[in-house]
């Protein structure tokens, strides 16, 4: 009767340590399937002459999209089934994303003086 409890529970030890093995594996396995296809589809996009420069989402399944095609830039509206050309952009329209934002957010903060507020109306 011990004896036969005690197989068991090596069995069930056996069986959970082969279950987290194979996950593992397939976790492994995902990661490098997902590595070799991000860097297959880099490549192909690098020598690219249309690059997607920025994307608004307007309402839900709409967007509008701002693409750099050769040396001209156009912006879309994107839906469920349509494309639509909003017309062409000019490169002086066109702001580097968020570079000049981040710069203004990043200099007006200052972790000390937030702790000090903080402090103070404690």
């Amino acid at each position: 009767m011990l004896l036969s409890s005690t197989s068991k529970r090596f069995d069930s030890i056996g069986q959970l340590l082969t279950m987290t093995m194979i996950f593992i594996f397939v976790l492994a396995l995902t990661y490098f399937a997902t590595k070799l296809t991000a860097g297959l589809q880099k490549g192909r996009l690098a020598g690219s002459n249309v690059e997607l420069l920025d994307t608004v989402k307007i309402a839900p399944a709409k967007y509008i999209q701002v693409v750099r095609i050769g040396s001209r830039y156009f912006s879309y509206v994107v839906c469920k089934d349509t494309v639509t050309l909003l017309g062409e952009v000019t490169e002086d329209d066109i702001a580097a994303p968020g570079r000049e934002e981040k710069a203004v957010q990043t200099a007006s903060i200052n972790f000390k003086e937030i702790f000090d507020r903080l402090r103070k109306q404690q």
